[in-house]
């Protein structure tokens, strides 16, 4: 396994650059694509989302593949190797395992615990599925993420150290009107709300404030059938049941004027609302207006901070405001399954590696076999079926018990850390054709790949 992984985060760069080197779900497509077709890289796929962008590979040579990954990022993100370089971290191999699960069980998330981390895990295996970038090594390691985070939720308290970022956000907003942070409810009841996008994000934003108690959701979005879509969904019985309804991007202006929360999460390169459009909105207004930007380019002028009346939550205000949050005591507990999860998933792959070694082997015994019992059979042409079947049956025995003990005993060794080499170990002694185990290993990533296809 040569695992790579090259990205950057909040963790590790300032919104500026986060903004800047946001990518398009066309961008993410194009960037898997060059990956693959660079030399050190057999597979691929990019994690994207508002406030991080890491791209994983299985790479045959670390430092070219942190070379070219880089120079990839660099490409497609839009800004310069030199100014992007000081701000990429580097993972290789169980380390990059550890940070992948880490940031399923939400651990490097702005806001610890949130687990809105899993569906974005999800989507960027899907990406490198559907764009046939993922093999074997990412297609296991991103199942084995999306097990261990549900895993951390379900098995401790991680939830409690955090919430998700609207949630967040909503508290960072009430906190600010001078009511408890922590009771959005008693702040939101009867409140009207204008959510400006219709994707996964926004569509969580909606559901949030329609528990939450407003009175009213207005859903925008550039697509107005998936507007309509979302402001049904929230306005059936079965749902929140709010009053909900959807318009188009260009009423966004007068919409502003009577809504009281804002929440803004689009795809969108450039600003939605500028400073302009919400001064005017809040000109001559006597309730305050609240606003709460998700998306990563920001959506919302920054200036809006200066406009009197006005309360702007964005992404690099939850970061401030999150830094100082409590961490729970589960966090110790997560960080346990982690670690365990990490080593049982590098001795699985280290386990996996000499499988087809193995079968290779046993195909060569089985050979032997037959040529045996073919070469007998011309020197004892008077033998019958039952007599051919009991001598068949009796080397076949002596075969399977000689390379018994061998093979379990190197499929244990294999899957200890430093024994990768036993693979190699074997195909010397006997004499393997490198051709055999390697027909054995496509065989089984062609079924992994479809038995992973449809769990996904």
């Amino acid at each position: 396994m040569s695992l790579l992984v090259v990205g950057l985060s909040h963790r590790s760069a300032p919104v500026s650059i986060l903004e800047r080197a946001s990518l398009s779900a066309d961008t993410q497509a194009k960037l898997l694509q060059d990956t693959l077709a660079a030399e050190p890289a057999a597979e691929g796929t990019v994690l994207a989302t508002c406030n991080r962008i890491e791209l994983y590979a299985d790479v045959d040579k670390f430092h070219a593949g942190v070379a070219e990954l880089s120079t990839l990022l660099a490409q497609h993100s839009g800004v310069g190797l030199d100014e992007l370089t000081p701000y990429l971290y580097v993972h290789y191999e169980d380390r990059a395992v550890h940070h992948l699960f880490s940031v399923a069980c939400g651990l490097d998330s702005m806001v610890v615990g949130e687990g809105q981390i899993l569906g974005q895990i999800k989507d960027a295996l899907a990406l490198g599925q559907d764009l046939h970038t993922a093999g074997r090594l990412l297609n296991d390691l991103f199942q084995q993420a999306l097990r261990v985070g549900k895993r951390a939720h379900s098995e401790t308290g991680i939830d409690r150290a955090g919430q998700s970022l609207v949630t967040f956000g909503l508290e960072q907003l009430a906190g600010g009107d001078g009511t408890d942070g922590t009771d959005v409810e008693v702040w939101a009841k009867g409140k009207k709300a204008l959510v400006i996008g219709a994707g996964s994000m926004s569509s969580l934003a909606a559901a949030t404030l329609a528990r939450s108690g407003v009175s009213e959701i207005v859903v925008a979005n550039r697509t107005l059938a998936r507007a309509e879509r979302l402001a049904q969904i929230l306005g059936e019985p079965g749902g929140s049941g709010v009053a909900a309804r959807a318009v188009e991007m260009v009423a966004v202006g007068d919409e502003l004027t009577r809504a009281d929360i804002v929440i803004s999460c689009t795809g969108a390169t450039g600003l939605v609302l500028t400073g302009e459009n919400i001064e005017a909105a809040v000109r001559g207004r006597r309730t305050p207006l609240a606003l709460l930007d998700l998306a990563m380019p920001r959506d919302i002028d920054a200036a809006a901070h200066r406009t009197p009346g006005v309360r702007l939550v964005d992404i690099e205000s939850l970061a401030e405001a999150s830094a100082d949050a409590p961490m729970a005591a589960d966090v110790d507990q997560v960080r346990g399954i982690v670690s365990d999860e990490v080593a049982a998933f590098g001795a699985a792959q280290r386990a996996a590696h000499i499988t087809p070694t193995v079968v290779a082997l046993r195909t060569m015994a089985a050979d032997v076999v037959a040529n045996e019992v073919a070469r007998l059979e011309g020197r004892l042409p008077g033998l019958d079926d039952k007599q051919r079947a009991e001598i068949t049956q009796t080397v076949r025995r002596v075969v399977d018990k000689l390379l018994h003990a061998p093979t379990v005993r190197v499929k244990q060794l294999a899957s200890e850390p430093g024994g990768a080499g036993y693979a190699d170990a074997l195909r010397t002694l006997f004499d393997l054709d490198p051709e055999t185990v390697a027909s054995v290993s496509r065989a089984d990533l062609n079924d992994a790949d479809v038995k992973n296809r449809g769990r996904v």
